[in-house]
């Protein structure tokens, strides 16, 4: 080998060294070759769910944005406590209060194990699950990115920290986006996923009587509407769940953002996108309201951006066997 040749040898080898591991990306065709009808599998099981439960989809979506935003889309929202495992949930957080769904996630791994068995990550059955929701409900989906791996880990105190909060003002919101790389655009347009789903009054009941301890109702609530959430709520109430969109409960569609121009958005952070004084989200939420083309457009390119927060590709993590478990390390051999 001349000493040229070996000299630029070295300098791509060096390069190679110093650029470390390289990491596999997402791609919408991931499965394709190994695992061609996963989409109709995990559509088929979100189906059969919304027959006896019409939250099923809102459920599916509300797990995908809470894994996300803790550690990035790594399915480690999904880990239930396990000593064994050292495992403390993130379902224990605060953020996470109430988080159902599991159930569905978990008949669908089980039917896309039964085809395709050791091969698709619970991280990307979320990404899927989501999408199924949305078209299920009458909206249009997206081009999922796929090639998620499993977290053998939780982060209970990054869900405390990272998630956003129903009581947070728009600069709290706007801030723990951008912590995620996410900017008013991508708040506004995911938040629009409130068009489906219901919230506990718990989570909205301060702003009916007793807004930031004033003794007031929140001033930017419309008053009938104020009225029809007082009856829905009573003393004692806590649990009671209350359509988020109040038009078309069960349907994904841009009634969320017209809710918000009418000052019906349920809580706090829906309300705050359009009656904060100044701010950018505003014009945003008047944008969606007046086309849902245009929400549509933004909420899809959102979620293929949120899916790409810190995902775990190539050889990190692992393919769950159980999404709520990590998998059993094999047994060390005696020495």
């Amino acid at each position: 080998m001349a000493f040229s040749e070996a000299l630029a040898y070295i300098l791509v080898a060096t390069a190679l060294i110093a650029a470390g591991p390289t990491t596999a990306q997402l791609s919408p065709t991931f499965y394709d070759a190994r695992c061609p009808n996963l989409s109709s599998i995990v559509e088929d099981v979100v189906r059969q769910a919304l027959l006896t439960d019409a939250r099923a989809g809102a459920k599916l979506i509300r797990f995908h944005f809470h894994d996300c935003f803790v550690n990035g889309c790594d399915g480690s929202v999904l880990l239930t406590d396990s000593v064994e495992d050292n495992i403390d949930s993130e379902q224990n957080a605060a953020g996470n209060q109430g988080i159902q769904g599991e159930n569905i996630v978990n008949d669908i791994k089980t039917a896309v194990e039964n085809a395709c068995p050791n091969l698709v990550s619970c991280a990307d059955i979320l990404a899927i699950a989501s999408n199924s929701a949305v078209v299920l409900a009458g909206g249009r989906g997206w081009e999922v990115q796929l090639g998620r791996r499993d977290s053998r880990e939780a982060n209970r105190s990054g869900a405390v920290s990272n998630l956003p909060s129903p009581f947070e003002p728009l600069a709290n919101l706007t801030v723990k986006f951008a912590n995620v790389g996410l900017n008013s655009t991508d708040l506004v347009a995911l938040s629009g996923a409130h068009t489906f789903g219901r919230s506990r009054c718990i989570f909205f009941s301060r702003r009916l009587t007793n807004f930031s301890g004033s003794g007031l109702p929140d001033p930017t609530l419309e008053p009938a509407y104020r009225e029809t959430l007082i009856e829905a709520c009573p003393a004692g109430g806590d649990n009671n769940r209350i359509n988020l969109d109040p038009t078309t409960p069960d349907e994904f569609d841009k009634n969320y953002f017209t809710n918000l121009q009418a000052n019906r958005g349920l809580l706090t952070s829906d309300q705050v996108l359009f009656s904060t004084d100044g701010a950018d989200t505003i014009e945003i939420v008047n944008r969606f309201a007046a086309s849902q083309e245009a929400f549509f457009d933004g909420f899809g390119a959102s979620m293929i951006k949120m899916g790409n927060i810190r995902p775990l590709t190539g050889t990190d993590g692992e393919i769950r066997l159980t999404c709520t478990r990590v998998n059993p390390l094999p047994a060390v051999a005696d020495m």
